[in-house]
């Protein structure tokens, strides 16, 4: 039942930061600025970013659910946190600031944090750690395209 618990509260917790996040672009995908920028070639249409957002979140609640129950540290927590942070900030500064430098270095940070919890939890969680990988692959891919719009505006 604790584990449930979790899951619930992992799931408030990280569709939150989704519709903070959300809030903070301002509408950015949909602005001239964004349209008007090179994109990478392989940027997915809009309705992916939703869906794998979606499936992103659902999949890391669960990770961090067992993760928490099975090993609730000060580090844990600390990762989490910024993590957290990194996710919903990333999008103020590049769709709503537009400052796509300062939003690459975000989401390298990010996508390093993510890989800390790839790497540092993998013999707790054993096979559950396959939870985070949305996460991670998602994360280089929207690297690449942050990095695309950097060298290619």
């Amino acid at each position: 039942m604790k584990l449930l618990k979790y899951i619930i509260l992992f799931l408030i917790v990280n569709f939150g930061a989704l519709y903070i996040g959300n809030l903070l672009m301002n509408n950015g995908p949909q602005t001239d600025w964004y349209i008007n920028l090179n994109k990478a070639p392989w940027t997915p249409p809009g309705w992916v970013f939703g869906a794998a957002w979606t499936l992103i979140m659902i999949c890391f609640s669960i990770y961090m659910a067992f993760l928490f129950k099975l090993n609730f540290d000060k580090k844990v927590f600390l990762l989490f946190t910024v993590q957290f942070i990194l996710n919903v900030i990333w999008n103020y500064i590049f769709f709503n600031q537009h400052l796509i430098t300062l939003g690459l270095i975000v989401i390298m940070l990010l996508t390093a944090i993510v890989s800390i919890f790839l790497y540092d939890y993998k013999k707790v969680l054993e096979l559950k750690s396959i939870l985070i990988l949305p996460y991670f692959i998602w994360l280089c891919i929207a690297t690449s395209l942050n990095m695309y719009i950097l060298i290619h505006n």
